[in-house]
């Protein structure tokens, strides 16, 4: 059987998170526009530093803070390349965290597409946030 677009793309983010180097999460994010991947990220520590995998992680308030964020790595690797992610579109294995969400809509991404709940990240949303991201143009949602 055929993939949709949509599932297309969640599989390729889904192979992107298994480059994560944080075994609390392995999340992965594809950016697309016209049917175009333009950037992919994982979660994972900053070029050269030390793996959570290889050394242990840094935890405060519960969260491990030593790695960067698939859905921010996945804009780093866009700018790095000079890549303009404004009006792409954003697939994430994962429920996106607030920080992750307002990032991306700064960069332009219109629509963020995620598969599974993360309820770690959902925790983080803001009570209006569909208020929030409506004013901001941002679709934030689960594909069914």
């Amino acid at each position: 059987m055929r993939q949709t677009w949509h599932e297309y793309f969640l599989t390729l983010a889904k192979h992107a998170a298994t480059r994560a180097t944080c075994d609390r999460l392995h999340a992965g994010c594809v950016i697309v526009k016209d049917k175009r991947i333009i950037s992919t990220g994982y979660n994972g520590s900053l070029p050269g530093a030390d793996h959570c995998d290889d050394v242990g992680h840094l935890l405060i308030n519960g969260h491990c803070v030593a790695t960067e964020h698939a859905e921010r790595n996945a804009v780093a690797n866009a700018a790095r390349a000079g890549v303009s992610t404004l009006g792409g579109t954003a697939y994430v294995t994962h429920t996106p965290c607030w920080d992750c969400v307002k990032h991306l809509a700064a960069a332009g991404v219109v629509e963020i597409i995620y598969e599974q709940e993360y309820s770690n990240a959902a925790s983080t949303h803001p009570p209006n946030i569909k208020h929030i991201l409506r004013q901001a143009g941002v679709v934030l949602r689960k594909l069914e």
